[in-house]
């Protein structure tokens, strides 16, 4: 059986970048999500086992775990165990090595430096050397990756990483509250107008030609504005939703980085 346990808090598309990292390192990493994931790039989303029992992602599989007895099962035959355990009591149970906050909340939902001898959270909204060890950078751009040994990541910009050109044009929003129904699935071609989905009988197009990269799951309930999908405007690169981003790989490895350089602090001590 691999090694020292990771816990990750999330199953996103950036934190499945991080959870490959880890699992292909040699770390046993168990994966706590909530009820009812609302993740964007299903296709590339460890969480989506929540729904589905197990997902795949470029040859490593998640699969749902329900007690201790199935994470161990799940561990020894080389999967990744994910629980619904939002409020983090798997935590207490297995004292890990380190907890990874992948869930990029834009805000600190629970972490704190006690929870592990090695804490990390992604993006804005904690604090290194007050609530966490590190804080990993995750706004695109120069310094994305970067490890935070000191102080915080920078702020939420609220504007959607430029593809080809594009930024806001390219996110899906709800114009409404209610559940969502879908007219297209991700790996669609689409053109600009394009209905993508529903919602309370108003339709949610595209605004750009491009190909369906992000789109939340079918009946899932969402509040008005609340991002349901996005459009890529590179048709030829299908694969992209498929496999896991540059973004989640070079966080993921930032976190693998520091997870490392910290393990080394407390032998050293």
């Amino acid at each position: 059986m691999k090694g020292e346990v990771v816990i990750v808090r999330s199953g996103g598309d950036i934190a499945s970048g991080v959870i490959q990292k880890l699992h292909r390192t040699g770390f046993r990493v168990l994966v706590l999500e909530i009820e009812k994931p609302t993740s964007i790039r299903r296709t590339v989303c460890f969480s989506e086992a929540v729904y589905d029992g197990k997902m795949e992602i470029e040859g490593i599989t998640s699969v749902l775990v329900k007690n201790i007895v199935e994470i161990y099962h799940a561990w020894a035959n080389d999967y990744v165990p994910v629980i619904v355990d939002p409020k983090g009591e798997y935590i207490e149970k297995f004292k890990p090595i380190a907890v990874v906050d992948a869930i990029i909340a834009k805000r600190n939902t629970g972490m704190h430096k006690d929870l592990a001898p090695i804490t990390i959270g992604m993006g804005p909204g904690f604090t290194a050397g007050d609530d966490c060890s590190v804080v990993i950078e995750s706004n695109r751009g120069h310094n994305m990756g970067r490890l935070i040994f000191e102080g915080s990541a920078e702020p939420n910009t609220g504007m959607p990483g430029n593809i080809a050109g594009y930024t806001t044009e390219r996110v899906l929003k709800s114009p409404d509250d209610g559940i969502i129904t879908l007219e297209h699935n991700i790996g669609d071609t689409v053109k600009i107008g394009d209905v993508i989905a529903c919602v309370n009988g108003q339709s949610i197009n595209s605004k750009i030609d491009g190909i369906v990269r992000g789109l939340i799951r079918e009946e899932t309930y969402v509040t008005r504005g609340f991002k349901i999908g996005d459009i890529d405007p590179r048709i030829e690169q299908l694969k992209n939703c498929y496999t896991i981003s540059d973004k989640a790989r070079a966080i993921g490895g930032a976190v693998l980085e520091a997870i490392l350089i910290e393990i080394e602090k407390i032998k050293n001590l």
